[in-house]
């Protein structure tokens, strides 16, 4: 399975999510795309297989991978601080590939019906996610 990582600002949350896919599960090829080098540069330091910036490499991208990870803000024009282009969001909601969107406030969206929980148990709850995904595919 392929796996593309999509953070800006820090990476923190990419770093975070690629970690765990790391600790978790086994297999999956893992591309990281940052909006900008620093958060590339933390999601590579993570351990993804490879490592991109910038919104051309996350609108090439988005049709060639199987999942697509990321906070919600990746499918909202100008989130994070404006570090989201309109053609990225549109990139990634036209791509596809699954999405599997982490809820966060950061972005200016709240999302009615989620459990309130941090972000990093929305993190740990992705490998789940991920196996879930690999069984319809079967």
């Amino acid at each position: 399975m392929k796996i593309l990582v999509i953070d800006g600002m820090g990476g923190g949350i990419g770093k975070s999510v690629i970690e765990c896919l790391k600790q978790e599960t086994d297999g999956h090829s893992i591309l990281a795309i940052g909006t900008n080098a620093i958060a590339a540069s933390s999601m590579l330091k993570a351990g993804a297989d490879m490592s991109a910036t910038g919104e051309n490499a996350i609108v090439y991208n988005c049709s060639k991978v199987d999942v697509i990870i990321g906070t919600i803000g990746i499918v909202l024009a100008n989130s994070m601080l404006g570090e989201i282009s309109s053609a990225i969001a549109m990139a990634v909601s036209g791509s596809e590939a699954k999405k599997i969107l982490i809820p966060t406030s950061k972005c200016n969206a709240f999302v009615t019906g989620v459990k309130e929980q941090s972000t990093a148990q929305y993190i740990d709850e992705i490998p789940r996610i991920l196996k879930k995904l690999e069984e319809v595919n079967e």
